[in-house]
């Protein structure tokens, strides 16, 4: 164990990192599961970028957390880090962390066994991941120096990834909307001009 500035700054920047990083696995997966009113969507957005980003920023988390641990600056136990209890340290943003934390592993673990499991129980599963995101984002604002310290920059990092969440979201339900809209309007036989009731199946 051990402190310093060095930590102190990894795990700042780390924590906005992750930050941009869960949001944009967020927004690509949102995107990735466009339907046929979504056709415009860019053919990069895929569900293998969406993997890609999330073990990034996965990979990104571990190191936020390990961070936090090791810098004694702070006294912030092992255990701390997976169980939402007990922290001495902000405990109420600090436990946010910690939930959403355990949430992505739950995410993670199902996602790898996806194979094995069922859709339906798979697909809601995975719809945790945006409590996960809503529960991170408010353990940045309550727990993160910059935040507190009313660094412009940070609030609008923070500003911009909500921005996007919400847009990718609006849109995606509009698309939904469209789509089931679509489905149960009536097909105009071109020949005869019989309505012909479009099977929503």
């Amino acid at each position: 164990m051990t402190d310093g500035p060095l930590l102190w700054y990894l795990n700042r920047s780390s924590g906005m990192v992750l930050l941009v990083l869960f949001t944009l696995t967020l927004v690509l997966g949102i995107l990735s599961t466009r339907g046929r009113a979504g056709r415009g969507v860019p053919v990069f957005v895929t569900q293998a970028l969406h993997r890609n980003t999330a073990i990034l920023a996965v990979a990104m988390l571990v190191a936020h957390i390990a961070t936090a641990v090791v810098d004694t600056y702070v006294d912030i136990r092992w255990w701390q880090a997976l169980v939402p209890w007990g922290a001495t340290y902000e405990p109420l943003y600090f436990e946010l962390g910690v939930i959403a934390f355990d949430l992505l592993v739950v995410v993670s673990l199902t996602s790898l066994a996806r194979a094995r499991l069922a859709p339906r129980g798979w697909r809601a599963i995975h719809l945790t991941s945006y409590v996960a995101w809503v529960v991170s984002l408010v353990h940045g604002i309550g727990i993160g120096t910059d935040l507190r310290e009313d660094a412009r920059w940070a609030w609008l990092l923070t500003a911009g990834c909500l921005a996007v969440v919400l847009a990718a979201g609006t849109w995606r339900v509009g698309t939904l909307a469209l789509d089931r809209r679509t489905r149960r309007q009536p097909l105009l036989a071109p020949s005869s001009g019989v309505g012909v009731e479009r099977l929503s199946r």
